[in-house]
């Protein structure tokens, strides 16, 4: 299973790709969009096709995206909406289906708190994917969503056997 986790972000998405199987999940590639300056409709377009572009070159199964957050600021959680749906247009050509996680649950899974901060989160994922050095911090969230949604769907997947086995026995 190819897992492209997306950490959306006005100036900087992050992005990684992990390939998850019965022997656990290995990094194949992350990196940041970064969108700084500029007309904001320019920005948003290269959010988009950088994503696409990654959609084209690691071709993943499933897509994991963190949720939105309220900001304290409106204009800031506006533009924010706005970098992940220019980021969800551009997984558009992928596979299989968009999941998405809170910021809290990712940091839970990966962690073991959900008030973890960025730096905790990178040294986590180093040590999860046995990177052999510090992915940048949005990288790494964009990882660490990759990885909570391969827990998360070995769960389901068990918990789908589970029912699937009950219903047989009726």
């Amino acid at each position: 299973m190819r897992i492209l986790g997306i950490d959306p972000g006005s100036m900087i998405t992050g992005f990684g790709v992990i390939e998850h199987d019965n022997r656990g999940a290995r990094a194949l590639g992350w990196g940041c969009i970064k969108t700084e300056g500029g007309e904001w409709p320019a920005r948003l377009r290269r959010i988009y096709e950088a994503i696409g572009a990654t959609v084209q070159q690691y071709n993943p199964d499933e897509v994991a995206i963190e949720s939105a957050f309220v900001h304290r600021n409106a204009a800031s959680a506006l533009k924010l909406g706005q970098a992940r749906a220019a980021a969800l247009c551009g997984v558009f050509d992928a596979a299989g289906g968009v999941f998405e996680y809170a910021p809290r649950a990712v940091k839970l899974a990966v962690v073991g708190t959900g008030s973890a901060t960025k730096e905790q989160v990178q040294h986590m994922i180093k040590a999860l994917l046995k990177l052999s050095e510090l992915p940048p911090a949005d990288a790494a969230d964009a990882l660490a969503v990759a990885v909570c949604h391969a827990h998360g769907r070995q769960t389901r997947v068990l918990l789908d056997g589970l029912r699937g086995r009950g219903r047989r026995r009726r």
